[in-house]
């Protein structure tokens, strides 16, 4: 059409992806690019088509006698949430899906010399929050997603079926407060630049 501005380098196609989860309170990345802060885990690998992030603002709306459509409508709250389904089984990974928990080594009952390991999900009133950072790279564009907080607000269903991999599904909700911004992203990517 005629007037648009096109521009196919503004096409983004997430080649790789990653997150990464710390305690509430760890140093975040400093921008897009820079070495990731060493508290920050990687959840490891994850499915190809799970990752997403999702902000869903609600409103309320005013309606009048004197019109067919809203006179007027307002924001009562924000929401995000992130999703994605881990491909790694670990003490970490199960620790963030569940929302916290315990893990401990137990003698097994028959001999051997192998450890065995016991996951306990947390108790209601105990679940944990987390520090949150997804990567996405395009080729040479970065993205960071930075959520100070959230916390895993979902139950957890596996499927153990013989004929594929049984994932880990992560699901976080991202939460606020007054004294930080409750996501925020990095980015070098020049369509960014205000200037331009």
């Amino acid at each position: 059409m005629a007037g648009e501005t096109t521009n196919n380098n503004q096409i983004v196609i997430p080649s790789i992806t990653r997150v990464y989860l710390a305690p509430v309170g760890t140093t975040a990345p400093a921008d897009a690019t820079v070495a990731m802060p060493a508290a920050l885990r990687s959840v490891g690998l994850t499915t190809e088509d799970s990752l997403k992030f999702n902000s869903e603002p609600n409103f309320e709306q005013v309606k009048s006698a004197q019109s067919s459509y809203p006179t007027r409508t307002f924001q009562t709250s924000d929401a995000a949430t992130i999703e994605v389904d881990l491909q790694q089984w670990s003490s970490g990974n199960f620790i963030a899906v569940y929302g916290g928990g315990d893990i401990t080594e137990i003698t097994p009952s028959g001999g051997g010399t192998g450890k065995h390991y016991k996951f306990t999900p947390p108790r209601i009133g105990s679940r944990t929050e987390v520090m949150a950072v997804i990567e996405v790279i395009d080729g040479g564009k970065h993205y960071r997603y930075v959520i100070p907080r959230c916390m895993q607000m979902e139950g957890v269903s596996k499927d153990l079926a013989k004929t594929k991999e049984s994932v880990l599904p992560l699901r976080l909700a991202v939460q606020g407060g007054d004294d930080l911004d409750a996501w925020y992203v990095l980015t070098d990517d020049p369509a960014f630049d205000l200037t331009a």
